[in-house]
């Protein structure tokens, strides 16, 4: 079985509303998550369309499902997540297995709900690959030189660009892979942990690439919601 887990936990305050998570933003005509959401409903490969978001959110979040894609409301399911990123992973497992009848040999692609922009060619692609790798990653390649200070004054190190990428998502797994890997950490690992993919990494387990796109932009910033306005246009004509 293959799923599909849109992480909406983010909240608002780089968008400047705190009290308002930034997937729920509107971009055009419909919130971000909207966008992203049919993507995935769109990818036609999907069992079942998990969307995780804060548990004061998840009745607004079912209500913008059905006013905006009501011809998905039964691929659809909003569930509360964690209380950090890959604690919302593992209630989407949880719920998976109790209520899906995810297997063994069960996929999950999981990301970001406000990268809208993501295209199906990314989606099949992370579906492929972590059926054939058992773990992948969406990147491009890093275009500007990265400069690492540890100390946050001097630089430290330049590493070699070349051989440096971007990481976007989705990030796709899996799913019994992915909990065993989880479930696996000690506590010093959970506290340095920014994705799935480090968990994999920490544990000596290989992380295919999927090849990205500069288009697939996470809108974080309100300068990002005025280039995901400028794409959509673009898009549209």
């Amino acid at each position: 079985m293959q799923f599909a887990a849109i992480l909406a936990g983010g909240s608002g305050v780089r968008m400047g509303n705190p009290d308002k998570p930034k997937q729920f933003f509107f971009l055009g005509d419909k919130p971000i998550l909207v966008h992203t959401l049919e993507k995935f409903c769109a990818a036609g490969c999907f069992d079942k369309v998990l969307v995780l978001t804060p548990a004061t959110w998840v009745k607004q979040t079912r209500d913008i499902v059905a006013k905006h894609c009501p011809q998905y409301v039964d691929q659809v399911e909003v569930i509360a997540g964690g209380a950090e990123r890959n604690d919302t992973i593992m209630n989407a497992i949880a719920h998976l297995e109790k209520e899906c009848g995810a297997d063994e040999a069960s996929i999950i692609v999981t990301h970001d709900a406000v990268r809208p922009f993501v295209s199906l060619r990314i989606i099949e692609e992370n579906v492929a690959a972590a059926r054939e790798h058992g773990a992948c990653d969406t990147v491009i390649p890093a275009t500007d030189t990265i400069v690492e200070s540890v100390d946050g004054a001097t630089i430290s190190a330049i590493p070699n660009r070349s051989v440096l990428y971007q990481g976007q998502t989705p990030q796709s797994f899996n799913m019994a892979e992915l909990k065993r890997t989880l479930e696996s950490l000690t506590g010093e690992e959970r506290a340095i942990l920014t994705d799935a993919c480090k968990a994999f990494v920490l544990r000596g387990k290989p992380v295919a690439l999927v090849r990205g796109d500069v288009e697939n932009m996470k809108i974080t910033y309100p300068q990002d919601l005025r280039i995901a306005e400028a794409l959509l246009g673009a898009e549209r004509c």
